[in-house]
Order: C-alpha cells, then structure tokens, then sequence
C-alpha cells in the first residue's frame, strides 16, 4: 500500500510517498481502507520534533510512529478476532489512530465509531482529533456562560465556537480579519479581530476562555477570567523556526499554578474514545456540527497539505483523500 512515511525529522521535505507493507488487523483490531484523512497541527509538530522537548516522547532522532496522520474515515476491510458485531466488513466509521497517511489502517476496534450518515468521508475525516479536542474541552460548558475561543477560525476553533453554541453558551472568538465573517457564520455571538483589538484588554470576563493557540501569557490569560472561572490550555500555533518549549510554557505553567488559584486551569488531555466519537456523531447529524473544510489535497500531495496548515495559518480543515 501506498503512504506518507518520514526517517527523520524535519520540513515537509522529510515526508516521503512510499510502498509499504499492509498492516494486518490482530486481536480486537479492525483494519479500514482510508478514504479520507485531515492535517492537524499534530501532524507538523511531530514531522518537526517541534518544540524540541516533546522530543523526549515522540523519539529523539525521529518520530517512533513513521507514517504521518492522526485522523481517518473510510470503510472496514478486515476484522481481527476477538472484534464485536458492531464492526463488519463494509461498515463506514471514523476515528483517530497514528499512521492514517496511508491507503489502510489498522486500529484498535474500541477507538472506530460509524461516521455521521449526513457526511461524506472526506467531512467525517475533519471530526475525530479537532472535535474530539474541541468536545473535551468544552463538554462541562452550561447554557448562558460566556466563553471566549482564542483561534476560532482553525480546525479545532471552528468546531469549538459550535459545539459551545449547541451547549447554549455566548460565544466570542478570536480571529484575524479575514476570517472574522467565517466565524460569525458558524455562530460566535461575538468576533474579536485580534489585529485591530488586543481582546485581553477589553474589559470582558469569562466564564470559560478556551486558548487554542498558546501565544498570551498565564497573567494574559487568567486576566480575561471570571473570579470563579475555567482556562483550558490546549496547543497548536504555526512554525516559528522551532522552539523549546513553545506551548508547552502554558501548559507547564497551567500545572504549576493550578492547586494554588481559585479558577480552574485546565491543561487539555483529549484522548481518543468511542464515546466522545459518537457524541460527536450525534451533533453532526443533527446539524449542530458542520464541518468546515478549506482545501482538499491528493495523498500524494500530503507534504504540501502539512505545509500549508504548518505555516500558512489554515481557515478551517484542511483534508488529504486516499
């Protein structure tokens, strides 16, 4: 099968477009043929070893996972045993797993949920990791707080600003000004264009300030809260020519700082699950969850897609087709 393998790190330039074996679905896995996949910010921060701590983790000299992609939708090609009969051959699902970049997947059967019937593939593929990340982060949200999104027109903002308003919350969110209409189009009650207005000095306070993007100060940040209110930390940003610690700065200060304030800080771990998969699921097909997609890349073209979303500042979801 075909896919996106990288050896060490680096630019797009790293990634290359490979045979490799196909994967072979073991005990309680299912392997899916990919029909789409999307780029997150995952994706060039690992191709990138990008900040150099969280090299620590993900291997010193290359990533351990070698295949690119963290999102996939697609049909079920195989099932492993010990699989359930909710998963059979033919079924469409989604999900998130390391390695989507390819023709096939292999994936743990627990983390494969059936795809919105209302999507097509390449629209359920933009869901598992921005939805998942922009669910976790927002599920506590109760109707009539405010909460502020700082990047609200990227994959995880665009998805955050409707998943708050099906919550019943007022939204504002952070854009530049190209982007200000998109999002209001998506429902934010409010836009704040961050190039005309510093929104940390305008006197609101939250509820919930959701910061996407990692580029305010702790002080910045927790200004904009309520007394009682939550800051959930969750990173992303574009390529600066690599740092150290990047946003992991806020989210090692989050933890430090978080038994000692009375607002809750919360530094956002968004693991995969089939429950919040579904919950999704749920919001897409009722129609509070539209996907939003900016362009459409060939896997052939997966390098230039990482490239694109790594430093171009990407509006909305940016997808690659197997």
């Amino acid at each position: 099968m075909k896919a996106i393998v990288q050896d060490r790190y680096g630019s797009a330039d790293v990634l290359e477009l490979r045979e490799v074996e196909r994967p072979v679905p073991g005990d309680g896995e299912v392997l899916v043929r990919v029909r789409a996949s999307s780029v997150n910010a995952a994706d060039w921060h690992i191709m990138r070893g990008d900040p150099y701590f969280a090299r620590l983790f993900l291997g010193l000299k290359a990533p351990k996972t070698r295949i690119r992609g963290m999102d996939f939708a697609g049909v079920v090609a195989e099932v492993g045993p010990g699989v359930s009969g909710m998963l059979q051959v033919g079924d469409e699902v989604f999900g998130e797993v390391e390695g989507s970049f390819a023709e096939y997947v292999r994936v743990p059967a627990h983390l494969v949920e059936h795809k919105p019937s209302n999507l097509t593939f390449e629209q359920a593929a933009t869901l598992p990791l921005a939805g998942n990340t922009a669910w976790t982060g927002l599920r506590e949200v109760r109707a009539g707080q405010k909460v502020l999104i700082n990047g609200a027109s990227g994959g995880v903002g665009l998805m955050a600003v409707q998943i708050a308003k099906a919550r019943k919350a007022v939204v504002t969110g952070v854009c530049s000004t190209r982007n200000v209409e998109q999002v209001r189009s998506v429902g934010a009650d409010h836009v704040v264009d961050y190039r005309s207005t510093d929104f940390t000095r305008t006197g609101e306070r939250y509820d919930v300030v959701f910061d996407l993007v990692g580029n305010r100060s702790m002080r910045e940040l927790r200004g904009l809260l309520a007394p009682d209110g939550t800051l959930v930390l969750s990173g992303g940003g574009s390529f600066t020519g690599g740092v150290l610690f990047g946003p992991y700065r806020l989210i090692i200060g989050g933890k430090l700082l978080g038994s000692f304030t009375r607002q809750r800080l919360v530094v956002l771990e968004a693991k995969p699950s089939k429950e919040n998969l579904a919950a999704l699921r749920d919001l897409a097909e009722s129609g509070r969850l539209v996907p939003v997609i900016e362009r459409i890349y060939p896997l052939t073209d997966a390098p230039a897609a990482i490239r694109h979303v790594e430093s171009e500042h990407a509006r909305a979801k940016v997808v690659v087709t197997a």
